[in-house]
């Protein structure tokens, strides 16, 4: 479907990151001491790569989550996403709530699957649905394109797709009852190939998710390339992956919070380095933090305890720290 205004490239967010270090959790780090000018996309949401990504969410089917990653990728690619929808993960009320613009809904194209072998014919059929769509929309902007496509003919079409997105992946086969376990293994199996096939031809992030973390589904962690853990805070949701970790979370007025105890003792860590301060040892067992004892005596209460060449820590101890 053509575009009344073309989205932001990555080639704008490289611009504007340049010199900045490629892991999430840097560049939290940068953002929070002294680069004030660092877009906030680059440390709030994590990037999807090339290849399967597991996205695992604590607490919850995370609806709003998922589509806000999608919605997130699509702002920084040209290219449509397809999306085999399972659960009703692909509703259009929130997608058009948290949408910033409503021609990002016109790039996502939505296959169902309510039953096992729908879910993976929709899997199947999705090479046939990525070239109807590329012949419609050539054919549509075909006259307006002509001198563009002619002065780049090496580059990716941008009705390819950009991403595509698989949420519950796990769901239709293990909940078919017409599916001995052992086949719906088997078809859940064959979807993923299908997933790692498209992920090489196309050379784009397939996003997936699962109901649950059990033996069943833990053919899909193996065969993703990333895996991406969301835990939903009261702060907001925070990511981590081997690339990314959410470690400030926006506020009003433009500010950010810090509240992950992560980012703390790295900063000291490094301020500690900076004055030569070095780390402390942990206590060893008989240590009693450079005391000696010096033997037993009564408390007023009527009560022995260990004495110690520091009063001031007996009196502490023995009072309950009051």
């Amino acid at each position: 479907m053509s575009e009344g205004s073309p989205s932001r490239s990555r080639s704008t967010k490289s611009e504007l990151a340049v010199n900045q270090p490629t892991r999430g959790a840097d560049r939290n780090q940068q953002s929070l001491t002294g680069t004030a000018d660092q877009p906030p996309d680059e440390f709030l949401f994590p990037s999807l790569d090339n290849g399967i990504t597991l996205l695992d969410i604590e607490g919850g089917r995370g609806v709003p989550i998922l589509q806000s990653l999608v919605l997130d990728h699509l702002l920084l690619s040209d290219g449509p996403a397809f999306w085999i929808d399972a659960h009703g993960h692909a509703t259009t009320t929130s997608l058009a709530r948290l949408t910033p613009s409503q021609r990002l809904l016109d790039r996502i194209h939505v296959a169902r699957g309510f039953t096992a072998y729908q879910h993976y014919g929709a899997l199947c059929d999705l090479p046939d649905a990525v070239n109807q769509h590329v012949q419609q929309a050539t054919a549509a902007d075909a006259v307006a394109t002509h001198r563009e496509r002619q002065s780049h003919e090496q580059e990716t079409s941008p009705h390819t797709p950009s991403l595509i997105v698989v949420p519950a992946l796990d769901a239709q086969y293990w909940d078919d009852d017409t599916l001995g376990e052992e086949h719906a293994q088997t078809l859940q199996a064959r979807a993923l190939a299908r997933l790692s096939t498209y992920a090489r031809g196309y050379d784009v992030p397939v996003l997936v998710t699962r109901t649950t973390a059990n033996e069943f589904t833990a053919p899909i962690e193996t065969t993703a390339d990333h895996h991406l853990e969301c835990e939903q805070t009261r702060m907001g949701p925070r990511f981590v992956g081997d690339e990314f970790e959410t470690l400030v979370y926006p506020v009003d007025g433009g500010a950010y919070y810090q509240t992950t105890f992560a980012y703390w003792r790295k900063m000291l860590t490094a301020r500690a380095d900076q004055v030569g301060l070095q780390p402390a040892s942990p206590p060893t067992p008989g240590d009693s933090g450079g005391t000696t004892d010096i033997g037993t005596g009564v408390m007023a209460d009527g009560t022995s305890t260990t004495l110690t060449t520091n009063p001031l820590l007996d009196a502490w101890a023995n009072t309950g720290g009051r």
